[in-house]
């Protein structure tokens, strides 16, 4: 894909070589790809990513306030939710794509691997970014190239399809030689789309391959520990192989059958009351290993579990080694911690995604009025964390309410993640959760 955005665009990838191996070796991890001396079937990876993507939403809820166009947006996003953060923790990064359906927008999240940033601010933002999608038509082949750039007036993004020939690019297409690029242009520019046009979901991890801009994975610290825990697996295995029971007997009772196989014949097998030894046959079964093998397996596993913030015994499920309650407590508080960063990251990457339809709706005259701002028509909750238990603080307000010290509209915009700054905030509160309650005056006469 490099080599074919050069030849596009005349821009090369970003990313160093440094990076572009170690993000290969992350995806060949999480697939399973097979590597000599190394068993993949433990597929860690694939545990590490499932269990914390299951913790960061499991109980994750969204409102809009108010509703209106920007609804099916915010559902079309939570629909993904699961895959995008996925692709994140296992690339490091992960875009958003937007796609205009109907009256709103469909996403489509585009995985480290299937995009080349092209320029990166300070910060690591991308600032052009280049992606290829490859369709087929009548036998023929063909890559539809985008680039986007952030530029002060907009975004602007460049189209190019091209027929492949072999591996090679081949000669530029028009783009209404397909029905699915028709109603594409060469060249767009959005007047007041932020940035390149895509919400952008980053690990908060530093990064560890070559010190750059570039996010990585979320296991990226434990890649070696995991290759090490593939070749355990691997021993472990050929361990149980070669300690298979053997019967060993002298050339000349052998045959071959039609396959090549070479077995005992039947009438070489008589059966008597006596022990076997004395028979020229000997059985060989070999000791096993397992203990030591097993021992390895969790000390590795919990060399993960801390390297990257888990829980303990998350994966190695040996909560024995943990003695005192002061290290239970810890061990629960770094994965309480590393579950808030990947909220944040997820939170982050939805308020961008929400800013940008509103952009691009008014770009393509779908919405009009006040500008969206997500800071406060969005708000979600997470529910209780492992640090923070949200019951105990309802009832420390509830006792707070009772005995004069705290107004009953600020505990209920608290609980239910309302605004609650102004008194026409405060208003709405009552109006809302108090219809009982006579309406109280700034300077607090009924």
């Amino acid at each position: 894909m490099k080599s074919f955005l050069e030849q596009a665009f005349g821009r090369a990838d970003v990313t160093g070589p440094a990076m572009h191996a170690a993000i290969r070796e992350w995806f060949d991890l999480y697939f399973g790809r097979p590597v000599p001396g190394e068993d993949p079937a433990g597929r860690l990876p694939v545990l590490i990513v499932d269990k914390l993507c299951r913790a960061v939403f499991a109980e994750y809820e969204t409102r809009l306030t108010p509703g209106g166009w920007m609804d099916q947006n915010l559902q079309a996003l939570n629909a993904v939710r699961r895959r995008a953060l996925q692709n994140a923790l296992v690339g490091g990064e992960c875009l958003l794509k937007p796609v205009l359906r109907g009256q709103g927008f469909d996403f489509v999240p585009v995985r480290r691997d299937c995009f080349a940033p092209l320029a990166r601010d300070a910060h690591g933002r991308l600032q052009a970014v280049g992606t290829m999608e490859l369709l087929a038509r009548g036998g023929r082949r063909y890559a539809l190239l985008e680039r986007r750039s952030a530029a002060a007036d907009g975004l602007c993004i460049e189209t190019r399809l091209f027929e492949l020939a072999g591996e090679a690019l081949g000669h530029e297409a028009p783009l209404c030689a397909l029905p699915e690029t028709e109603a594409l242009r060469p060249t767009l520019l959005l007047p007041g789309v932020p940035g390149v046009g895509l919400a952008t979901l980053r690990t908060p991890l530093l990064n560890c391959v070559d010190g750059g801009p570039e996010a990585v994975a979320v296991f990226a610290p434990a890649v070696g520990l995991i290759h090490s825990l593939g070749r355990t697996e691997h021993q472990l295995r050929r361990e149980f192989e070669n300690g298979a029971s053997r019967v060993f007997a002298s050339e000349d009772l052998l045959q071959e059958d039609g396959a090549g196989r070479r077995n005992l014949r039947d009438d070489l097998f008589v059966g008597l009351p006596d022990d076997p030894a004395n028979l020229g046959v000997t059985v060989y079964s070999p000791a096993l290993r397992e203990q030591s093998y097993l021992a390895r397996k969790q000390d590795i596993l919990r060399g993960c579990e801390s390297l990257i913030g888990l829980k303990r015994g998350l994966l190695s499920e040996v909560e024995a080694t943990e003695r005192t309650a002061t290290e239970v407590t810890a061990s629960t508080g770094d994965y309480d911690l590393t579950i808030r960063d990947f909220q944040a990251m997820w939170e982050n990457a939805l308020r961008e995604a929400l800013t940008l339809c509103d952009a691009l709706g008014r770009a393509y005259g779908l919405c009009g009025g006040e500008p969206f701002d997500p800071a406060t028509a969005l708000t979600l909750d997470w529910g209780d964390g492992v640090l923070y238990d949200r019951t105990r603080t309802w009832n420390e307000y509830l006792d707070m309410v009772d005995g004069g010290l705290l107004r009953p509209e600020l505990a209920l915009a608290w609980y239910f993640g309302l605004p609650h700054e102004t008194e026409a905030d405060l208003a709405a509160v009552r109006a809302r959760y108090m219809p009982g309650e006579r309406e109280v005056k700034p300077d607090g006469n009924q």
